[in-house]
């Protein structure tokens, strides 16, 4: 089995402990935090997980909080690094950044001691810069970001960050791998605009926190669109267990290739380079 789990937050016990003193000096995660949906995981919770009777999957990509703080990202970043040594056959780390002039410096000193990408980043709580993007294009590493859908109901987290900003963003960076999470707001929906398809050939689509955004024919919906070959399994864990996604996954029209493309398959493809 090779399925990997893209979209995983890990928080530092001494963040865990102490979240409300960090939350005092960084509004967006003092946002987050307050939710009454808000969990949070360690290294282990997530090994747990993984390694669960009932799991679907044996690797999990995992990152810190994105925080202002370029201090707070390192102690964020150290954690991964850490969990991802003590782990190595079940942990993929991410780095966080801010927009900042150490940016580009410690995503290098990440990728020095092996993890594979950057984010999750926030556009509304941050900002990305050039430092950021020219950084992933030169180590040919992926850039995940958090996009939210414009319509529907409002939750903790929903941003306005308008959708033609994030396609502005891509079409800017073309030589940057980048991950949407959250189905990218749905803009995989106009990938079937021939001018976004052509600018989008190196974005992907997370399934983060399907259950809560769209109902199961969101599955048959991507293979209609034939882009199985662009989406990668996510749950957004700790605040959705893997097993929440599984039953959609496993009644829907997708073929057990493409299950395994979206499983595992098209994240290892990414992560290798190819």
């Amino acid at each position: 089995m090779n399925n990997i789990d893209f979209h995983v937050h890990v928080t530092p016990p001494e963040i865990i402990a102490n979240w409300k003193k960090y939350a005092e000096k960084e509004p967006y995660f003092a946002l987050l935090s307050n939710s009454k949906n808000n969990k949070f995981a360690s290294a282990e919770d997530v090994v747990a997980e993984l390694e669960h009777e009932d799991s679907f999957f044996d690797k999990a990509v995992v990152f810190g909080f994105a925080f202002n703080d370029i201090g707070l990202c390192r102690l964020v970043n150290d954690y991964v690094i850490e969990s991802v040594m003590m782990y190595p056959h079940r942990l993929i780390g991410f780095c966080v950044v801010p927009s900042c002039d150490e940016a580009a410096k410690e995503i290098d000193r990440c990728y020095g001691v092996g993890l594979k990408g950057v984010g999750e980043l926030f556009p509304a709580g941050q900002g990305i810069d050039s430092a950021i993007t020219d950084t992933c294009k030169k180590l040919d590493i992926p850039l995940l970001l958090h996009v939210n859908e414009q319509v529907g109901h409002q939750y903790i987290g929903k941003t306005e960050v308008p959708l033609k900003h994030i396609e502005t963003f891509v079409s800017d960076n073309p030589g940057l791998k980048i991950v949407l999470a959250h189905w990218g707001g749905g803009l995989l929906f106009y990938e079937t605009m021939p001018e976004i398809k052509d600018s989008f050939r190196n974005v992907y689509y997370d399934t983060a926190a399907t259950p809560f955004l769209y109902d199961a024919r969101i599955y048959d919906t991507v293979k209609a669109l034939g882009l199985c070959e662009k989406v990668l399994f996510g749950s957004d864990f700790p605040l959705l267990a893997q097993s929440r996604y599984m039953k959609a996954i496993d009644e829907s029209a997708l073929s057990y290739e493409e299950k395994q493309m979206i499983l595992g398959g098209n994240a290892l493809r990414l992560l290798s380079g190819n």
